[in-house]
């Protein structure tokens, strides 16, 4: 199993926490984002991560053989980073269409190691992480289910959706071999998600965050993907200055402080 890290982003909302350095790089207890993530990902015995770097990128290079990780870690420009996520995982579209199983990872996530774990371990092949304990608002990406599958896959929601309950995308994924044996009738859900970004890259639609791409899949076949429920796991995706705040005092005693 392989991991793709999205990292290539400016952070504007940031401010000037996100100007001096990428957010991958925002430290918490003195380890970055991205050592933790790498961290994980090394315990979990994954066996390859790429990361698409575009902002700043000499300076997560810099990281990355600080930790020791150049064996392990490699990077993929992206000259256009200003252009968005979907840009950015366009990049990697070779590791989409390899035949491993992979996840795919966003680079600004503060998260207990079991969320990552929970992934990795799962018995559903092309899977989400969802947060039932989630505010309400016009931020967060939400995941909707009916029937134990899941129906929509977005910020906004329709107002007539019928779903029995929602919960927030974690922002990490599982998506299938294209070799695997179970994959056949659905065909490989990372193949067919770089054909996806491919049309919204080729149609000027590369401001549309990533998210777009994979919620046309699930619409597509929903029987094809799962959740895991990661309620009661601490984590937090950083986008405003608000976020680092909540990050180091209420996120990060709940990782023990490391």
């Amino acid at each position: 199993m392989k991991a793709m890290i999205l990292a290539a982003g400016v952070g504007r909302r940031l401010g000037k926490d996100g100007q001096v350095q990428p957010k991958s790089l925002l430290r918490f207890n003195g380890k970055s984002l991205l050592e933790r993530h790498l961290d994980y990902l090394r315990d979990c015995q994954i066996d390859e991560v790429v990361i698409a770097v575009g902002y700043q990128a000499e300076m997560i290079e810099d990281e990355i053989k600080a930790l020791g990780a150049e064996n392990w870690v490699r990077t993929v420009y992206n000259p256009n980073y200003t252009k968005g996520s979907l840009v950015s995982l366009w990049t990697l579209r070779e590791y989409l269409t390899a035949g491993d199983d992979l996840l795919l990872m966003d680079a600004d996530v503060l998260c207990d190691r079991r969320i990552l774990e929970r992934l990795v371990k799962t018995d559903i092949r092309n899977c989400f992480l969802l947060d039932r304990d989630f505010e309400p608002g016009e931020e967060p990406v939400k995941l909707c289910v009916q029937d134990g599958y899941l129906v929509e896959f977005r910020k906004q929601v329709a107002a007539n959706l019928a779903y029995d309950f929602a919960g927030e995308s974690v922002g990490f994924f599982r998506f299938e071999s294209a070799l695997a044996q179970s994959a056949a009738p659905f065909g490989s859900i990372a193949r067919r998600l770089a054909s996806r970004i491919e049309y919204y890259v080729t149609a000027g639609l590369h401001e549309e965050p990533y998210e777009e791409a994979i919620r046309d899949l699930l619409l597509e076949t929903p029987e094809a993907f799962g959740y895991e429920d990661i309620t009661g796991l601490p984590w937090i995706e950083i986008d405003f200055p608000e976020d680092i705040k909540r990050a180091q005092n209420e996120i990060l005693p709940l990782l023990g402080g490391v």
